[in-house]
C-alpha cells in the first residue's frame, strides 16, 4: 500500500509522504504545547534549564531554516560556516543563545507566524529535492558524520523537532498542568 500526502499545492507519494508526515506529526506537538498560552507564559522558565516554550519554538524555526539551507546549497548554508565550533568567541555562542530565548520584544503569535511559514518551505522543498544529494557538513562537535545527505538532514529536522517538542511538553506541564498527549 503506497502512502499519499497532499501538501499547499503538491501531493506526495511514497517515501516523501512518510518524511513529510512525520515532520507534520512533530511539528504539530510542539505547536500544540504553545496551545493557549500567553506571552509571558510563553517565555516563562519551568525548570533550572534556560529553556521555554516560545523560545523552543524559535529556536526549531531558525534550526529548520538553516538545515533547509544546507539542503540546498551545502556546508556553505551555515549560518555559523568558518566559525570554530570548538573554540566559539563570546559573541558566537551568545548569537546562538538568544536563538533558544523568547526576547521581552517577541511575541509568541509571531513566532508561530513565521515557524509556519519556514515549514510550509521546507515542504515545498520536500517535494523537488533530490533526497540522494549529500552535502560535506561543517566540522562541529555534535557530528560524529562528516556528510548528509538530504534525507539524512530530514531526518534530523524530524528527530530535532520532536526532541524539542519533548522538552516544550515538560515546560508546558510545569506551566499549567496540559500535556501534549494523554
Amino acid at each position: 500500500m503506497s502512502t499519499t500526502m497532499k501538501t499547499t499545492n503538491t501531493t506526495l507519494t511514497g517515501e516523501r509522504a512518510d518524511l513529510h508526515q512525520a515532520l507534520s506529526n512533530c511539528r504539530h506537538f510542539l505547536r500544540f504545547t504553545a496551545q493557549n498560552l500567553t506571552n509571558e507564559q510563553a517565555s516563562t522558565r519551568t525548570t533550572v534549564s534556560e529553556l521555554t516554550v516560545g523560545g523552543l519554538i524559535k529556536h526549531v524555526t531558525a534550526m529548520e531554516l538553516q538545515w533547509q539551507q544546507f539542503m540546498i546549497r551545502g556546508k556553505a548554508a551555515m549560518a555559523r560556516d568558518g566559525v570554530d565550533f570548538y573554540n566559539m568567541p563570546p559573541e558566537a555562542l551568545e548569537a546562538f543563545g538568544a536563538e533558544f530565548s523568547m526576547q521581552p520584544t517577541e511575541q509568541l503569535a509571531g513566532l508561530l507566524e513565521k515557524y509556519a511559514h519556514v515549514a510550509e518551505e521546507t515542504d515545498r522543498l520536500l517535494a523537488e529535492i533530490d533526497l540522494e544529494t549529500v552535502h560535506e557538513l561543517p566540522r562541529a562537535p555534535w557530528f560524529v558524520d562528516t556528510h548528509w545527505s538530504v534525507r539524512r538532514t530530514l531526518l534530523h529536522i524530524i528527530a530535532e523537532t520532536t526532541q524539542h517538542a519533548g522538552h516544550a511538553d515538560i515546560i508546558r506541564v510545569s506551566l499549567d498542568g496540559q500535556k501534549t498527549m494523554g
